[in-house]
């Protein structure tokens, strides 16, 4: 049985950064997967749509992100890319660091809130994640962690302290968007809860 070569102007090259064309071509499968998303949540990303709005073959999707669970993950790690270049071109405002970063991460909610529907494809894909998904999932971690870092000003390396705080902040954050989502909280006690959090930044 003949095997299939798989063409390197479609396969993306694991641990290598990707060509021109093949992040032009990865762009348009996330765009598409957003517009499905922001359509109709979790249920209406198929993937045939999305390679058929991506403009690529079915195989060469599944290349890119092997299920729709790797897609969603990499569309939320796209928004929270946009969000830190936003926070970075645009900084809070403010002497108190809690304050800069309930701020930053209350604009965000704003963000979202203005498309629930993506909101809640995201954070479904983050909850079915899996082990094969570890990696797309701790760059979102990450991404998450330097917005926090970037609205309290972090000028050096971050004091164990502090990696704490961003860590009980991020997971705050996280649970105050699902409850969010679920029609559990209001975006008022978000904000609430989120301040809540980012005192401990200020605790010694």
């Amino acid at each position: 049985m003949p095997t299939t070569t798989p063409d390197p102007a479609t396969t993306p090259p694991a641990g290598l950064p990707l060509t021109a064309r093949q992040a032009e071509r990865r762009l348009r499968i996330l765009r598409a997967a957003t517009a499905l998303a922001g359509r109709g949540g979790y249920e209406a990303v198929q993937m045939r749509e999305v390679a058929d709005g991506a403009q690529v073959a079915l195989g060469t999707l599944y290349r890119y992100f092997p299920s729709k669970v790797h897609l969603l993950v990499a569309v939320m790690q796209e928004q929270l890319q946009q969000l830190l270049e936003q926070v970075r071109r645009h900084p809070p405002a403010g002497e108190d660091p809690a304050l800069r970063v309930a701020e930053t991460l209350t604009r965000a909610f704003h963000a979202l809130q203005r498309e629930p529907l993506l909101a809640e494809a995201m954070v479904r894909a983050l909850s079915f994640a899996d082990r094969s998904v570890s990696a797309e999932v701790d760059r979102v971690s990450g991404l998450t962690a330097q917005i926090i870092l970037d609205a309290i000003g972090q000028a050096g390396p971050p004091s164990e302290q502090q990696r704490a705080a961003v860590r009980v902040i991020e997971h705050t954050w996280h649970s105050a968007l699902v409850s969010w989502l679920s029609g559990r909280a209001s975006i008022a006690e978000v904000r609430a809860d989120l301040r809540t959090a980012a005192r401990l930044l200020a605790l010694p």
